[in-house]
């Protein structure tokens, strides 16, 4: 039950498109129970299930209550209630027919009731439309308030990390208030050495007020970002709805209206693909076939008919056939409305019920909310996590990264605890064993301010050790690509991809609509025992075969496929519809003939029967019924399987002549493969008659659809885009294997794949059919053997006839794969409903906005706006982009990290004090989290990215060129620094900072240490621009502005810091030439940078690399169980781009929390799955409750179970 109502504070910011998926296994999963309600006349659909009957009591009101009122006996003019209309969308089946027939004598008296036509639609009026969303409501469920920004601080503060430094700064202005009774320190011990006068002692408070300024600076940062982000996300759901369209007809018209816009009484077309957006009464239907899983959780097609079960509800999937529907319920009204009403209502009960809950898990929860708008109607999925689904494995990226951030804080908690416990050690020592003093109890605030200054500067180390910038990196990067993305045609549904695609090494692309035009046209036909090479003049044609011909088009395909009139003078004609039959009706206005008169002659209510276009028949038949009482039966598809069918063809004058097995060979040598050979789809054409006398058994399809007379066979081009070719050799060249995955038949997938340059004359590489490819997988069970499938993709570059079951197979089998030197990174395309399973399992998928159906885009990751090839070669570039973007931060971040580290250590062991103090190095963390991330990701693509090879899953985050770059620079500034820290004051004639006693004034020598160090990042940040040992690092330096300002904005502020910020920031002014020195070694790092680019890298044996990827033998049974509590890194990616400066301490409450915390997660963990897929190695992160706990699960084999864990990459 937590299940189902866990649900609920994240399900519902849901697009009306995709009130969709909901629920579907987690409502099926909880106690069958009829749900009451206080209000609502209807009671509640039997599937909708769960104990929410107290809950639902309460306070819930489905419809406003004004409508209420409104509805009288027939609600404002119409002749049915909300409420009789509701009731009705719960029946199903026969006992819905019965009450359609009861209350309204049929269908057509249901549309007579709300004022509306089969089949003319609604009038196009705006008062009528207006009035039915007042009575009805609208076809929209109302999102969740988006959070506000006090809400968004207070969860910024709710930081561990955060909180430690507030409660040290705290204890420490309290102290610097205190001042011990006893005038006289000299007994507590050399607390000050009078060097500072009355004012200076006062300032004490200083240090701890600058901490919380700093912490107040990163909160409001921090809830900024959230916010900016959140704003961000309902953009792109306001974006996604408003290009979700639905066909309907309106004053007899062909409407694509806004699915938000549909109102109860429109007449709606629906189609093999569409995700129903409203509930509706079926009118009439052609083999249509629907999944309601999301709905009933029953896995099987539910056939729909008007004369057997014409309810068709919200959210389901259309899987086969097509017909009409009337809308009789929308948005909260739909069934899929009523379900996300009791589920928010469950919600807010819940949160009056149990605040201390909401705490814990209502953060997440709401967090994840704009992400549910943005990511569409994933629902069902996130919910079959429930069950034991294995999970799609995390991003490669995320997985090196999340491993490195451990390894990382580990160190960083070591170093601070040790630095904490060296410096308390010290100060005992030297006080209480060398001094020989006795602690006195006026003594004990002097020297709990000893205690607390070690503690800030273990904090701090840590603070500093912590790269809590690589998050924000991430983030930023990943954000900055996909707004770009935008501009080339990607519209990035699940921001990971966008990374992992820079990883591709192979590409299965679908061959109509990606590399061809989709703009189909018929260039050649067999007709009458001849082959025309063109489109033949009509008077040379038989008019018996003629008319048999456009009768056999106009009625046997889809009545929505239409050629329109051209937009503009002199522009081709459109095609609406299915892009085949478009070619075919083209045909027939070639043969200047019309479609539209037979279509008017024989209405598609007048179809008799038909058998729609699916994957497994390859084929389309429509069964009319003749004047003489008699049938007849059009059929046609994929010419090599009707021809098999055909026991009869037409001669020249159109009389029939027999037509065996001997004559099709023929026909296939001398006709159908020459024309394959040219790269032209053949279809077939052919009809059956029927006598009268007897009506034959329409449901034993293979019956019906034998025994036919061939009418034609046409040849169909599709041509090559123009761009196409060279995307392709792009893609080759930077090491990506492009195949093709297609339904035609070998010869014309060989000539277009010839055409685009995938396969090359006199290369080694294999074309197969699906028969074929099966053949050679499967062993003598039929089981499908890895082994086998490794002998074959390799050299595998075109997959001809194939079903969506074979591509599925082989885009598992690439990835599953681990023959060569590195495991694969699959993207596929894919645009029909049948290509869903193989984008769902693909590393990336990619749907087609144009041409793609409803089901393949929400089982994309990026969705084409162009539906072109060439804009995936984009997402590429981009995509390795973000990876390096994220190696340039790494290597300048680390640097840092183990400069500042070593400084702040020793400092703090031999001078009983950190050179650089809390505050400073909250201001270099800054730089180097923050500003830096902004400078390094937001660098543009450029061509030369397409020149290298992808990185692949096992390369490591940080090469040997990179680690190179890091140590290097890092011998560089420690030997500044110590030479400062230990000879400065000589070299500048300046009294020594050492071995300052609690509260002196801040030393210029000490000054020029911090100003140095950040004059070396300065530049090191210009050096860090180039990750591939390149010696130019000003290259395209000009081309990033955003780079530029921040380099020089750091500078200017740095000037100010160092001048005016005096005892807050521990700064003493220096003269002009002290600055000139702190340049002078700044500017060495670019001079320096050129030295290491001259040492060979393959000379540094000794190197080794960093941030693998975790190996997938490195999991344990208990990991995987954990594992199973993750909850998606695009999800978090969305939700929290949060800049935490400093969120190291979180390491230790994590390793105290772990099991706890694991516990608490699984009431929101079913909420959050992104995609099902069938790959069980990688676990995810799992991020709890507040904001920054954060557990590794078993993504990093070594910290689940007992480690101080790693930081969360968003």
């Amino acid at each position: 039950m937590t299940g189902c109502l866990g649900l609920a504070s994240s399900l519902l910011p849901l697009p009306p498109l995709y009130l969709t998926r909901a629920l579907g296994p987690q409502v099926a999963a909880c106690p069958q129970q009829r749900l009451h309600r206080q209000e609502g006349p209807a009671p509640s659909p039997p599937w909708v299930t769960g104990r929410m009957g107290d809950m639902a009591n309460s306070s819930i009101e489905f419809h406003p209550k004004p409508q209420q009122q409104r509805e009288g006996p027939h609600a404002g003019g119409f002749g049915c209630t909300l409420a009789e209309l509701r009731s009705l969308m719960e029946l199903r089946g026969a006992e819905a027919l019965q009450k359609v027939q009861e209350a309204y004598g049929d269908v057509s008296g249901l549309c007579r009731r709300l004022k509306t036509s089969p089949t003319e639609g609604l009038a196009d009026n705006a008062n009528d439309l207006e009035k039915r969303r007042q009575i009805y409501g609208q076809n929209f469920i109302p999102p969740k308030q988006p959070k506000t920004f006090l809400q968004l601080v207070w969860e910024a503060l709710q930081d561990v990390t955060l909180i430690i430094l507030e409660v040290a700064a705290i204890v420490s202005l309290g102290l610097s208030f205190y001042a011990p009774p006893g005038e006289e320190s000299e007994a507590c011990g050399n607390v000050s050495a009078g060097a500072e006068d009355e004012g200076e002692a006062e300032a004490g408070w200083i240090e701890g007020a600058a901490i919380l300024l700093s912490v107040t600076c990163v909160v409001l940062v921090t809830a900024f970002n959230d916010w900016s982000k959140e704003r961000q996300f309902r953009g792109l759901q306001s974006r996604i709805e408003q290009e979700q369209r639905f066909s309907v007809i309106r004053d007899g018209q062909l409407l694509q209206v806004p699915v938000a816009a549909l109102v109860v009484g429109d007449i709606a077309q629906v189609k093999y693909g569409d995700l129903l957006p409203a509930d509706g009464v079926l009118i009439q239907g052609n083999d249509l076939k629907v999944d309601e899983s999301s709905l009933t959780g029953e896995s099987d097609h539910v056939r729909k008919a008007a004369d057997r079960d014409p309810m068709l509800l919200s959210g389901t999937h259309v899987m086969e056939g097509s017909g009409r529907m009337v809308v009789t319920a929308v948005g909260v009204n739909s069934q899929t409305g009523i379900i996300f009403t009791l589920l928010g209502a469950g919600g807010e009960e819940e949160e009056k019920k149990d605040k201390k809950a909401k705490k814990q898990d209502g953060a997440v929860a709401m967090e994840m909310q704009p992400l549910k708008s943005a990511e569409g109607g994933e629902m069902e999925e996130r919910e079959k996590k429930k069950g034991s689904v294995p999970k799609k494995e995390k991003s490669v990226l995320q997985g090196k990264l999340t491993k490195l951030a451990v390894q990382i804080g580990k160190a960083g908690l070591v170093m601070s605890a040790i630095t904490v416990i060296i410096l308390v050690l010290y100060f005992v020592i030297e006080t209480f064993v060398v001094d020989g003093r006795v602690w006195l109890a006026e003594c004990t605030p002097v020297y709990v301010q000893y205690f607390v200054k070690f503690f800030i500067i273990g904090v701090t180390v840590l603070v500093v050790a912590v790269p809590e910038g690589l998050p924000l990196a991430v983030t930023i990067s990943l954000a900055y690509s996909v707004k770009k993305m935008m501009r080339d045609n990607n519209l990035v549904r699940h921001l990971d991809a966008c990374e992992t695609m820079g990883n591709a090494t192979a590409i299965c692309s679908d061959k109509t609509g990606t590399l061809t035009t989709n703009r189909m046209t018929v260039v050649q036909s067999y007709l009458g025992d001849t082959h025309h090479k063109e489109v033949p003049a009509p008077s040379t044609l038989s008019p018996k075969i003629l008319d048999l011909l456009v009768h056999a088009i106009s009625i046997n395909s889809a009545y929505t496929t239409k050629i329109l009139p051209p937009e503009k003078e002199g522009a081709l004609p459109r095609q609406v519809g299915n892009k085949t039959e478009c070619a075919l009706l083209g045909f027939i206005l070639d043969l200047k003939r019309d479609f539209q008169p037979v279509r008017e002659q024989i209405p598609e209510e007048k179809l008799y029967k038909v058998y729609t276009f699916n994957s497994v028949r390859k084929s389309m038949s429509t069964v009319i019924r003749m004047p003489d009482g008699g049938f007849r039966l059009f059929s046609k598809g994929a010419s090599e399987i009707l021809l098999k069918k055909c026991t009869n063809t037409l001669n020249g004058d159109g009389e029939l002549r027999g037509f065996r097995p001997r004559d099709r060979d023929d026909m296939v040598k001398k006709i159908i493969e020459p024309m394959a050979c040219d790269g032209l789809r053949t279809i077939c054409i052919a009809y059956r008659d029927f006598p009268a006398t007897q009506e034959p058994d329409w449901d034993n399809e293979s019956e019906v659809v034998g025994d036919l007379t061939c009418i034609a066979v046409v040849g169909i081009e599709d041509p090559v885009r123009p761009e196409v070719p060279e995307a392709i050799r792009k893609c080759q060249r930077a090491g990506i294997t492009v195949r093709m995955v297609t339904g035609d038949n070998i010869n014309t997938a060989r000539a277009i794949a010839a055409k685009c340059g995938i396969i090359h004359p006199g290369e080694d590489f294999l074309c197969l059919e699906g028969k074929e490819f099966n053949r050679r997988i499967r062993n003598e069970k039929g089981e499908i053997e890895q082994e086998r499938l490794d002998k074959v993709w390799p050299k595998l570059r075109v997959l001809a006839r194939s079903s969506p079951t074979d591509k599925h197979t082989l885009v598992k089998g690439i990835i599953d794969s681990s023959t060569g030197e590195q495991r694969q990174v699959v993207a596929v395309t894919g645009d029909g409903t049948n290509d869903g399973p193989a984008l769902k399992k693909a590393d990336v998928g990619f749907a087609m906005g144009i041409a793609g159906t409803d089901v393949a885009k929400e089982a994309s990751d990026i969705i084409l706006t162009d539906d072109n090839f060439t804009s995936i070669v984009k997402a590429v570039m981009w995509g390795r982009n973000v990876y390096d973007s994220i190696s340039k931060f790494l290597q300048f971040q680390l640097t840092v990290n183990v400069v500042a580290v070593i400084v702040a250590f020793t400092g703090a062991c031999i001078t009983q004090d950190s050179p650089l103090k809390a505050v400073q190095m909250l201001w270099v963390n800054l730089i180097m989290d923050t500003f830096a991330s902004l400078a390094l990701a937001t660098e543009p693509p450029t061509e030369s990215l397409l020149l290298r090879k992808p990185y692949g899953r096992d390369k490591p985050l940080i090469s040997r060129t990179m680690m190179k770059n890091i140590l290097g620079h890092a011998v560089y500034q420690l030997t500044v620094i110590f030479t400062l820290l230990f000879v400065g004051e000589l070299f500048f004639d300046i009294d020594s900072g050492r071995n300052a006693p609690l509260h002196s004034p801040p030393s210029e020598h000490y000054t020029i240490i911090f100003n140095t160090f950040v004059m070396m990042q300065l530049f090191n940040e210009i050096n860090a621009r180039k990750i591939h040992g390149e010696r130019n690092v000003f290259h395209g330096i000009f081309s990033n502005p955003i780079f530029c300002t921040i380099v020089l904005g750091t500078f200017a502020i740095q000037i100010v810091i160092v001048q005016f910020g005096g005892k807050p920031f521990s700064c003493s002014p220096l003269s002009t030439e002290q600055w000139l020195w702190c340049l002078f070694v700044g500017v060495g790092e670019l001079v320096w940078g050129q030295v290491i680019a001259t040492i060979p890298t393959s000379q540094l044996k000794c190197l080794k690399e960093a941030g693998h990827g975790p190996g997938k033998d490195e999991m344990t049974d208990e990991e995987l169980a954990e594992g199973e509590e993750e909850i998606d890194h695009a999800e978090r990616e969305l939700r929290r781009g949060q800049i935490l400066w400093f969120r190291g301490l979180n390491r230790i409450q994590t390793q105290m929390e772990v099991v706890s915390t694991f516990k608490r997660s699984a009431s929101f963990q079913g909420a959050v799955r992104r995609r099902s897929s069938v790959l069980s190695q990688l676990h995810d992160v799992t991020n709890l409750s507040t904001p920054t706990h954060v557990i590794l699960s078993a993504a990093n084999p070594t910290s689940a179970a007992g480690n101080p864990g790693g930081e969360s990459i968003p």
